[in-house]
């Protein structure tokens, strides 16, 4: 009984804790919620929105600078800025859609059936790796970057870009040699 006592007042300290140590309360948090909603990041996106804000302050501690003056209205202009950057990624993976479907138009048109197989293929391919391979393949073999540049781009080491390449390209690979499409 009494044991059961001390882990309930331990686990009430430790959430007590680990309240204090969020650098934004409740009210701040509602507030970047609005500001990422009003800037048009879709409901399902603004916990991660929320998430990068907080972490974004965490990062200003541990980086040893001083506090904002104002918590609020500073996490309100982080807030907005990833709401822009939430649209520019949106665009950009419009725009290489576009892209895509030119290509694919072309490519049945002078090809056939074939090509158009091969085309659905290599895109459900893509669908089924995971975020970070499809990036970074999408980043070499369609927008023709080198892996330097990519790499400069993501802020990853070089290696990892070819890791990620080497492994997605592999998956792929295999599926289209499964489905014997190739």
């Amino acid at each position: 009984m009494r044991r059961d006592r001390q882990d309930r007042q331990g686990r009430r300290e430790q959430q007590g804790r680990q309240e204090r140590s969020d650098p934004l309360d409740a009210a701040q948090e509602d507030r970047v919620r609005a500001v990422l909603a009003l800037g048009g990041v879709p409901h399902a996106d603004l916990p991660d929105g929320v998430q990068q804000v907080r972490l974004k302050l965490l990062e200003r501690a541990a980086d040893g600078r001083e506090a904002p003056r104002d918590v609020s209205a500073w996490a309100a202009v982080v807030a907005s800025n990833l709401a822009m950057d939430w649209h520019r990624a949106r665009r950009r993976q419009e725009r290489l859609g576009e892209r895509l479907a030119v290509l694919w138009r072309e490519a049945t048109d002078e090809d056939g059936a074939e090509t158009r197989a091969l085309s659905m293929a290599v895109t459900q391919g893509l669908d089924a790796l995971p975020d970070t391979q499809r990036q970074v393949v999408v980043l070499r073999f369609y927008a023709d970057l080198p892996v330097r540049a990519i790499a400069d781009e993501l802020g990853i080491p070089e290696g990892t870009v070819k890791s990620r390449l080497h492994t997605a390209v592999r998956v792929l690979r295999t599926r289209l040699h499964e489905g014997e499409v190739v």
